[in-house]
């Protein structure tokens, strides 16, 4: 038990390593979402999101939803370091030690999505700071932390699978593109699914960014979890299939080696 916390322990300080070696694309992580919530938050600062009888704004209705962006947008990425480390030879190093290859990936998987949930932390208080007014409770910060941290163990997971199957910068190039719009347009992230068309808000009740963006909006805004639960549960099932899948993978790599 020991020697495995050490292995987390290790794989994650050097992934928070590059990160912070790589400030560009630290900054750029941060720089998007604010662009989003600017732009998107004054620029339809007068849309009804039929939440006008509590006094919620489209401001105060966007930023959980960029919250959840940022998720996703970084969780999209994950892949990508494994790519460079299954370039230079480093990743089959590290499958070839007596190290479990799921541990190692397990390492990743923690540094990536705690990273991920600070950076939507920072971008929720700079929301808080253009305005945006939030129902700042003890249950109204843990769900949205819960369902945004259940959402990107699940899509973590998927980019390092997708990375460890293909093993091309190419293919994580068109799975970042493929990824992220289709998932974000077709949520409730920007858009009450309500106000949608009828095929796209169906598409909507069964988007996983929906799920998380839902019970944090809910939390935040409203103050409300009962409906919490479900959402938890939709997510970790998720999580779970996905990073099962890539374990699985990490394994397969072990024994090609």
């Amino acid at each position: 038990m020991a020697n495995t916390m050490t292995i987390l322990g290790a794989v994650c300080w050097r992934t928070w390593l590059k990160t912070a070696r790589r400030p560009v694309v630290l900054a750029f992580s941060f720089v998007q979402p604010i662009i989003w919530l600017l732009f998107f938050g004054f620029l339809f600062h007068r849309f009804d999101v039929g939440l006008g009888l509590r006094g919620v704004r489209y401001l105060d209705f966007l930023l959980p939803g960029v919250c959840a962006m940022t998720v996703l947008f970084g969780a999209s990425q994950s892949g990508i370091g494994l790519i460079r480390d299954m370039q230079t030879g480093f990743l089959q190093r590290l499958f070839d030690s007596p190290a479990n290859p799921g541990v190692v990936l397990g390492g990743k998987l923690l540094a990536d999505v705690a990273r991920l949930l600070a950076q939507a932390v920072v971008i929720g208080l700079l929301g808080l700071v253009v305005g945006a007014k939030l129902d700042l409770t003890l249950a109204g910060l843990v769900a949205p932390l819960l369902a945004l941290g259940l959402f990107a163990i699940a899509f973590c997971s998927l980019s390092c699978l997708v990375a460890m199957k293909t093993g091309a910068p190419e293919s994580m190039a068109t799975f970042v593109h493929l990824v992220n719009m289709p998932l974000l347009f077709t949520s409730s992230a920007l858009v009450p699914a309500r106000q949608m068309p009828d095929w796209l808000a169906a598409i909507s009740r069964v988007n996983p960014l929906t799920l998380a963006v839902d019970a944090s909006r809910d939390a935040l805004l409203l103050g409300e979890v009962s409906s919490l639960g479900t959402a938890l549960m939709l997510l970790t099932a998720i999580g779970i299939v996905l990073l099962a899948a890539a374990w699985t993978t990490a394994i397969g790599l072990r024994r090609q080696s």
